[in-house]
């Protein structure tokens, strides 16, 4: 790689010019500065402004495709993408729906939120490299009169800034996040778990009573964006997954 290939950012760490490209686009897709639908830049105008290969505009503008923050389209240039609906992708649903659903009214509490830096156990959570701002929230969502799911969620902020000037009061942080970050990867783990203390008395169930835990975490464009994890009371909650014979 030559020289004019590298920049230096402001942390003073050398990075190739493909990364600062798609992290500068990157960042002013999931900011709002640009709109969906507003035209990236040509390749030959991101070539001049870099003073770098068309090799390497097009190596950054092949990963945002890549990651559905961006769509190319021949002859016309690069594009913000409108949001797509997730479902169609990997379920990840609303809460509020689960419980409307069911024929319940829905109810939302945010039980705490506290902006900190990231501790080792956050840095594992969300799969980060480096210690940075996070945001801790825990809130309880209801069916009907009964707690139906304990909300644990990290929100990291170095990708998502905006998070840390909303109190989630009104809005539960899932369809918060859903609004305005469009993921490109997810992870669910799920296992059985027995109610400590805590989830016991803000469930309002014995402790020692069976949960079933998912836990997620999503990534934008490579990015960590969150990590979730929801506690529901065993009886309350079910997941289903219908599927295909593969065709080896």
């Amino acid at each position: 790689m030559s020289l004019v290939e590298t920049a230096e950012i402001e942390y003073g760490e050398t990075v190739s010019l493909h990364q600062r490209i798609l992290s500068d686009i990157r960042e002013k897709i999931l900011s709002g500065a640009w709109a969906p639908g507003h035209r990236i830049p040509f390749e030959h105008e991101l070539t001049a402004q870099y003073d770098c290969s068309r090799m390497t505009v097009n190596k950054a503008l092949s990963q945002l495709a890549k990651a559905g923050l961006i769509e190319r389209r021949r002859r016309s240039g690069s594009f913000v993408r409108q949001p797509q609906s997730q479902a169609a992708v990997l379920e990840i649903h609303d809460i509020r729906i689960e419980v409307e659903a069911l024929g319940l009214p829905y109810r939302y509490g945010r039980l705490s939120r506290l902006k900190r830096r990231s501790s080792a156990e956050d840095r594992t959570r969300l799969g980060l490299a480096a210690t940075g701002p996070v945001l801790s929230l825990e809130c309880l969502h209801f069916a009907g009169e009964r707690p139906f799911a304990l909300e644990q969620r990290l929100i990291n902020l170095s990708a998502v800034a905006e998070a840390g000037e909303e109190e989630f009061l009104d809005i539960a942080p899932g369809p918060w996040l859903i609004g305005r970050v469009p993921w490109s990867e997810a992870e669910h783990r799920i296992r059985a778990v027995a109610a400590d203390d805590p989830v016991a008395d803000a469930l309002d169930i014995d402790p020692g009573a069976p949960c079933l835990v998912v836990e997620r975490r999503t990534w934008s464009a490579e990015h960590p964006v969150t990590h979730v994890r929801f506690v529901y009371p065993a009886e309350s909650h079910t997941l289903v997954a219908r599927f295909t014979p593969s065709r080896g």
